[in-house]
């Protein structure tokens, strides 16, 4: 593992997706390795956290090994979610490596790091309406393909436990039919 120093990257990555990769990527060429903080690692089986944590990191190990990016250069750790969000800053130091910086475009992550005097930086988007979460759930519900917007080890990983599935069971409520296709985030 490198020493550092370390730069924090926050997301609950659901599911891991080609904008993420190209944000580990932009931020290793500036910094000699990044803290990948895998967000709300409490929740999974719920339509905005389809995924688990172990799922989550699964994508992360495969995709980042399958780009050659050596493990000496990148960290992961679960961060579960606090109600109080000022304490949530500290969590995250308590359950990562000690890191220097921030990397986020998340409005209320910025603020809380901003807030205990850690230096954010906004991360250059790559095709932000096409790489993001939300698209990708959303074409699962709607059965259109969303490989294309994903590393193969996520699609592998979410063919393993039937993940498409999963997202369509969470989304059918009692009528049998979606009420929720718009879910943001």
């Amino acid at each position: 593992m490198t020493e550092g120093p370390w730069a924090l990257y926050v997301g609950r990555f659901q599911p891991f997706h080609r904008g993420h990769v190209h944000a580990v990527r932009y931020i290793l060429d500036i910094e000699n390795g990044v803290v990948i903080a895998i967000g709300s690692c409490m929740n999974s089986h719920e339509l905005r956290n389809p995924f688990t944590f172990g799922e989550r990191l699964r994508m992360i190990i495969g995709a980042l090994d399958d780009l050659g990016i050596s493990r000496r250069r990148w960290y992961a750790v679960g961060v579960p979610d606090v109600e109080f969000h000022p304490a949530w800053v500290q969590l995250v130091k308590a359950l990562s490596l000690p890191f220097y910086r921030v990397y986020s475009n998340d409005p209320l992550t910025k603020v809380l790091f901003e807030e205990t005097d850690y230096e954010v930086r906004n991360i250059p988007f790559l095709k932000k309406e096409q790489y993001s979460g939300t698209e990708i759930r959303r074409r699962m519900l709607a059965n259109e393909d969303w490989s294309d917007l994903v590393p193969e080890a996520t699609i592998k990983v979410i063919r393993e436990i039937d993940g498409e599935a999963r997202v369509r069971k969470l989304c059918v409520n009692a009528n049998g039919t979606c009420s929720k296709t718009t879910e943001k985030h």
